[in-house]
């Protein structure tokens, strides 16, 4: 739920508007065919022009008519005057039916406008908060218009049924604009990294510490290099202890985050550069996985290089490196000396094909 969908509503309440602006001078009658002529002329408008039918601005007119048609039989605009509040009543039910119930109304009703889209689990919580905010503050207003209906003059009614309604959400956005930008100020100085689908496919950017946090599960994009001599020996690094993912652990040769805007050929090579000082290689594709700890989910982009150029350790990067045996690998497994990412990428890697030269 955000300022795009609510813009999207607005159109449904135009002729209630131009009803209460039409009262005021020509008065009820000539009030209430103003505004039937706008609503007809506006669900026109838009099937001409968008070949959709505005159930919205048919269920508005409709109301209108009907509410406004018993008002003047009756001689007593109460019936009229809460209008807004059954409308609201409406969207109040949608509201608690995608919050509470199976099925997201909301995200049904909003695919024509925005298209089919996916959330991940940080941005279907703030939808979720958004929505509940949007449930008390319609709540509130249904029963401001009610009293207003009953206990208040006309003038306090056009404008709490009016104007305050969308005085309070502008506040709200306003709130939102404003919590925004000193979130956003405060993640300025970090690291950002792509967000992704299980497909690869960027759908956002994130900053580390939210990735990284245990809590959002979102999904971003790494490189890992395994590399070998020439002598079939496994490059591996040992992990610097001012990591904040598996400190001190022995691990893939290269491995890294993607920055945004990088492709993952582009990242491969600066990833390799900036640790091991590797410029020239052959990578070969071996897979991808997603990988999940108890810190992050990654969609892991591996593959695999042979070298004759001993590697030079970036001491900002990684503590510690050499080339080990499929022996002393083998040996090693499963005594926590290595990174649980490492030993089930070991796997893959031993079908591949590098891993089919001698060792020696």
């Amino acid at each position: 739920m955000n300022l795009s969908l609510l813009k999207k509503l607005l159109p449904g309440l135009i002729p209630l508007l131009i009803f209460i602006l039409a009262d005021e001078i020509w008065g009820t009658k000539v009030g209430l065919y103003v505004a039937l002529g706008s609503g007809v002329t506006e669900f026109l408008f838009y099937f001409i022009k968008d070949k959709i039918i505005d159930k919205f601005i048919l269920l508005d007119t409709g109301l209108l008519l009907l509410l406004g048609g018993v008002s003047i039989a009756l001689e007593n605009d109460l019936f009229f005057k809460i209008k807004p509040a059954l409308i609201e009543g409406i969207l109040l039910l949608i509201i608690a039916f995608s919050l509470w119930g199976p099925k997201n109304l909301i995200m049904a009703m909003s695919q024509r406008y925005i298209g089919e889209i996916q959330f991940d689990s940080e941005q279907e919580k703030m939808m979720r908060n958004n929505m509940l905010a949007m449930f008390w503050i319609t709540a509130i207003h249904i029963l401001l218009v009610v009293l207003s209906a009953l206990y208040m003059s006309k003038e306090a009614w056009f404008f709490i049924s009016g104007g305050l309604f969308y005085i309070i959400f502008a506040a709200y956005f306003a709130f939102l604009w404003i919590k925004n930008r000193i979130r956003n100020r405060h993640f300025k100085q970090e690291e950002w990294f792509p967000v992704v689908n299980n497909d690869g496919r960027i759908v956002g950017k994130a900053p580390r510490s939210i990735c990284h946090d245990g809590k959002s599960r979102l999904l971003h994009p790494v490189v890992h290099l395994h590399l070998f001599n020439s002598s079939g020996g496994l490059f591996l690094q040992k992990r610097a202890m001012t990591k904040d993912i598996q400190p001190g652990k022995w691990d893939t040769s290269v491995g890294g985050h993607i920055s945004p805007g990088e492709t993952v050929e582009i990242a491969l090579f600066r990833e390799a550069n900036e640790e091991l000082g590797l410029k020239y290689f052959k990578p070969q594709f071996i897979g991808n996985y997603i990988w999940e700890s108890p810190r992050e989910r990654e969609l892991v982009n591996s593959f695999s290089a042979t070298t004759e150029e001993f590697p030079v350790i970036n001491k900002d990067e990684i503590d510690d490196g050499r080339f080990w045996s499929r022996d002393e690998i083998r040996r090693s497994l499963g005594k926590d000396i290595f990174t649980p990412n490492f030993e089930h990428e070991y796997k893959m890697l031993i079908s591949s094909p590098a891993f089919s030269r001698p060792s020696r």
